[in-house]
């Protein structure tokens, strides 16, 4: 969909957004986690983030609309976008440093290429992205191998689960690209994250009863920065910028999300990583941009 001349600005705007913020919800999330149990945290924070869009929604006169094709995407992005992936990726980060779980997450644009290739008609894979693909998983196998050593076997399921998290997230996309193309980001973003508080407030109600929950100024911060800045600002941005600009660019964001996360990381929680995690992060990188290499030739050419 073509935007007005006078919107474009918005298109690089909006990158930038999704990039910092998302690079900062990784210390977000370990700074919450120091004080409230994982799911709790999570799912306070999408109960947060469902009124504000409630809110938005009754302001703009919005509506929840149904039918087979928005079915299809709410359970998309309820369940396999939002619920199940946030409950691992916030248990998970229990025993990984914040920089760590951001930087795994950097596989997320060819594994969804390859989701893409498998489950989709629309985009297959080609030499680039099989390249891609292959230094990606090398990056992924140098950073995972050595946990073994250094972090224990909780450290081991903490990246686990925050890879299996990346892969429900990047198959979500799926049907989410095809059947919701209609569907407002501000409705998907309410349905699905008022989905996933309730999913998570049942974990830590099966889980977590008699945790201990610190509210203080550290946790109630984090946690209303994530539900409005993490959530609300960065999906409906990122979901419009999914209908208006091709996932070649939207990808690119995987570039600065580590990047941005390594630093919070080192400056505010003092942590360190395994030498090898560096290397592995190369790797990661090179696969990115090695995934997006034939469209971001074609850019080139045609520019």
């Amino acid at each position: 969909m073509a935007l007005p001349a006078g919107r474009k600005l918005a298109l690089p705007v909006g990158f930038a957004v999704v990039s910092t913020v998302w690079g900062s919800t990784w210390l977000g999330i370990k700074l919450s986690l120091e004080y409230l149990p994982p799911f709790l945290s999570a799912g306070i924070r999408f109960v947060v983030a469902s009124l504000l869009l409630l809110v938005i929604m009754r302001w703009r006169g919005l509506r929840v609309t149904f039918g087979r094709e928005a079915l299809i995407t709410y359970f998309a992005i309820g369940v396999l976008s939002f619920s199940i992936p946030f409950a691992l990726v916030y248990w998970g980060e229990q025993f990984i440093p914040s920089s760590l779980g951001s930087i795994l997450f950097g596989a997320f644009p060819f594994t969804v290429g390859l989701c893409m290739h498998f489950f989709s008609e629309d985009e297959r894979m080609d030499g680039f992205k099989i390249a891609g693909t292959v230094i990606g998983f090398i990056g992924i196998t140098v950073i995972f191998a050595p946990g073994l050593s250094w972090t224990g076997r909780d450290g081991m399921l903490g990246m686990a689960a925050v890879i299996l998290s990346m892969v429900l997230q990047a198959y979500a996309l799926v049907p989410i690209k095809k059947h919701g193309a209609k569907i407002s980001p501000i409705v998907m973003n309410f349905v699905g994250m008022s989905m996933s508080a309730v999913f998570l407030l049942l974990l830590s109600l099966i889980f977590e009863r008699g945790a201990p929950a610190t509210w203080n100024a550290v946790s109630v911060g984090s946690v209303l920065y994530l539900a409005v800045v993490g959530s609300v600002v960065a999906f409906v941005t990122y979901y419009w910028l999914l209908k208006h600009l091709e996932a070649v660019y939207l990808s690119l964001s995987s570039f600065i999300n580590p990047i941005i996360a390594v630093i919070l990381g080192a400056v505010v929680l003092g942590e360190t990583l395994a030498p090898t995690v560096a290397v592995g992060t190369i790797f990661v990188l090179a696969g990115i941009l090695a995934t997006n290499g034939r469209a971001l030739l074609l850019k080139i050419r045609s520019a």
